[in-house]
C-alpha cells in the first residue's frame, strides 16, 4: 500500500505528541511543509489525512467527494449533538440526506432568510444607536462583546422566536457557553483515538460534555415547550415552529423527534452565533490595522448608499470593494481553520497514493489560504486580489474555503454572509474609528490581533450622526 508520505510517529500514540495541546491548524501546517499537500498521519489507532493545498482539497471534496462525505465517530456529537443526531456530525446516509433536505429547503431557504430582514434591521438599529450613545459621550467600548450580543439576539429571534436573556440559560451565558462547546468539540480528544480509555476520561472532557449537553437540553426542552404551548397564538414562525409542524405532521422521510429538533437547534445557534461573531472579529480587526483599507471602504459605502441613511440589505449586492475585504478576510481568518473532520467510507486512490477506508480527512481551510502558490504575498490583507476576480465563498473555488465545499459544505452560508456583510457595513458606514493604547501583533491563537486596554476600542461618530 503507497500511503501518503507523513513523519514517522510513535508504535501507540503514532503522531499524537506532535499536535496535542497546540493549534492544530498551525501545527499541521508547519509539519506538511515537510512532507507535503497530502500527508498520511496517525492519530493513536486512527489513520489521518491532511490536505493542505487548494488541489488536494479539490480531489477530496470534489473529484472524491462521495468517498470521504461521512463523518468519523467522535464524543463530543455523541454527549451533546444527541449521538450525531445533528446535520454536522452526522454519519453519510439517508438520515444525513434527509436533514440536509430539510435545513436547504425548509430552515435555511432564501424566502425563510429573507422572512427574517425586518428584525435583523431593528436589532441593527438598537445595535448601532447604543455604539452612537457611547461615541457622543466618548465612552470606550467592548466591540467584540457587542456584536457578540448582537448575534445572539439575531439567532435566538430567528431560530427560538424571542430574546433570551443570559440567565435564562446559563450563569456564565450564552457566549461562554458556545465558546466552550466549540472549544470541546474542535479539540483533540484522546478518547476519540483510543475509545477504550474514555472510562478513564483522561482529560476531563467527558465530564465537561455532560455538563454542556445538560445545559442545552435543559434549555432546549424549555423553549420547545414554550413553542408548543404558545403555537396557536403566533402569526410569524421561526425555525422552531417550522421544525415541530414537520415533527408533528408526520410528514419527514424519515424519524424525526425532539432530538432532531434539539440537534438542529444546537448546530444552528452555534453556527449563528460564534461562527458569525468570529468572522466579524478578525475582519474588523484587519480593518482596524489597516486605515488605507477601511478608508477606501467607507468612501465605497458613501457613494453607493449616501451619509444620511443606514445601509440597507438591498444595499448590499453593490459593495464590491466590501466583498472584496470579506472574502480577503476570512481568508486570512476563517471561522474553521480546519474543517470538520471527513471520514472516508471506502478504500481509494487519490493522486496515486492509497487511501483506507475508515481515514480521517482533515483539511487544513488556515494553510490553505496561506498557500504561496495560490495567493501572492499570503501573510499580507490586500483585499484589491480579488479585483477582476472570479473567485467566491461558495466551495467552488478550491484556493478559498471558508464554508467548506461539496455535499458538507456549510447550508447557512448565506444567512452568515448576509449578516457579516450587513454589520461590517454598519460599523464602518456610521463610524470613525481610534484605538487607544493599542499593540497590534500576529497572533491566530488570540481572537483579534489588536490588543488594547481591556480588549475595547474607541471610536468617533462620523457625519452621518452629526446631522442629528
Amino acid at each position: 500500500m503507497k500511503l501518503p508520505p507523513g513523519p514517522k510517529g510513535f508504535p501507540i500514540t503514532g503522531n499524537l505528541h506532535m499536535v496535542l495541546g497546540k493549534n492544530l491548524h498551525q501545527a499541521l501546517h508547519h509539519i506538511a511543509k515537510r512532507h507535503g499537500p497530502i500527508m498520511s498521519m496517525r492519530f493513536g489507532l486512527v489513520p489521518v489525512i491532511v490536505a493542505s493545498s487548494p488541489h488536494a482539497a479539490e480531489q477530496f471534496l470534489k473529484k472524491h467527494d462521495i468517498v470521504f462525505a461521512s463523518r468519523p465517530y467522535n464524543e463530543a456529537a455523541q454527549y451533546i449533538a444527541y449521538n450525531q443526531r445533528d446535520l454536522v456530525f452526522a454519519k453519510y446516509g439517508p438520515h444525513w440526506r434527509n436533514m440536509r433536505k430539510l435545513c436547504t429547503l425548509e430552515l435555511l431557504s432564501n424566502i425563510k432568510v429573507n422572512s427574517f430582514q425586518s428584525m435583523r434591521k431593528e436589532e441593527l438599529g438598537i445595535f448601532v444607536n447604543s455604539l452612537k450613545q457611547a461615541a457622543s459621550n466618548r465612552i470606550e467600548v467592548d466591540l467584540s462583546a457587542k456584536h457578540a450580543s448582537l448575534s445572539t439576539n439575531m439567532s435566538c429571534l430567528m431560530v427560538l422566536g424571542k430574546k433570551y436573556m443570559d440567565e435564562e440559560f446559563d450563569e456564565r451565558g450564552f457566549k461562554n457557553i458556545m465558546e466552550e462547546t466549540v472549544v470541546i468539540a474542535a479539540s483533540p480528544n484522546i478518547d476519540d483515538f483510543f475509545p477504550f480509555l474514555s472510562v478513564f476520561d483522561l482529560q476531563g472532557f467527558i465530564a465537561r460534555m455532560k455538563e454542556l449537553a445538560k445545559i442545552f437540553d435543559d434549555f432546549f426542552e424549555k423553549v420547545i415547550d414554550e413553542h408548543v404551548q404558545s403555537k396557536d397564538q403566533k402569526k410569524a414562525k421561526d425555525i422552531i415552529d417550522t421544525m415541530m409542524t414537520i415533527m408533528q405532521s408526520g410528514e419527514a422521510e424519515f424519524k424525526f423527534d425532539r432530538r432532531h429538533v434539539k440537534a438542529v437547534l444546537l448546530d444552528l445557534l452555534i453556527a449563528s452565533t460564534d461562527t458569525i461573531s468570529s468572522a466579524i472579529d478578525w475582519i474588523f480587526s484587519e480593518l482596524l490595522r489597516h486605515p488605507k483599507v477601511m478608508k477606501k471602504l467607507q468612501n465605497e459605502l458613501e457613494e453607493a448608499v449616501g451619509i444620511n441613511r443606514m445601509v440597507e440589505e438591498s444595499d448590499l449586492e453593490r459593495l464590491e470593494y466590501l466583498d472584496m475585504v470579506i472574502k480577503e478576510g476570512l481568508r486570512l481568518h476563517p471561522p474553521s481553520p480546519l474543517m470538520t473532520p471527513h471520514e472516508s467510507i471506502e478504500d481509494c486512490i487519490v493522486d496515486g497514493f492509497d487511501i483506507p477506508k475508515g481515514s480521517r480527512l482533515l483539511v487544513n481551510v488556515w494553510a490553505i489560504g496561506r498557500d504561496p502558490e495560490a495567493w501572492p504575498e499570503p501573510e499580507k490583507f490586500m483585499p484589491e486580489r480579488f479585483v477582476d476576480s472570479n473567485i467566491d465563498l461558495r466551495g467552488r473555488d478550491f484556493q478559498l474555503l471558508p464554508f467548506g465545499s461539496g455535499r458538507r459544505s456549510c447550508p447557512g452560508l448565506q444567512l452568515g454572509l448576509t449578516i457579516v456583510r450587513l454589520v461590517l457595513a454598519q460599523l464602518v458606514h456610521c463610524f470613525d474609528w481610534e484605538l487607544p493604547n493599542v499593540q497590534c501583533y500576529q497572533n491566530d491563537a488570540a481572537t483579534s490581533f489588536c490588543q488594547v486596554e481591556a480588549d475595547r476600542f474607541t471610536m468617533l461618530p462620523l457625519l452621518l450622526f452629526h446631522s442629528e
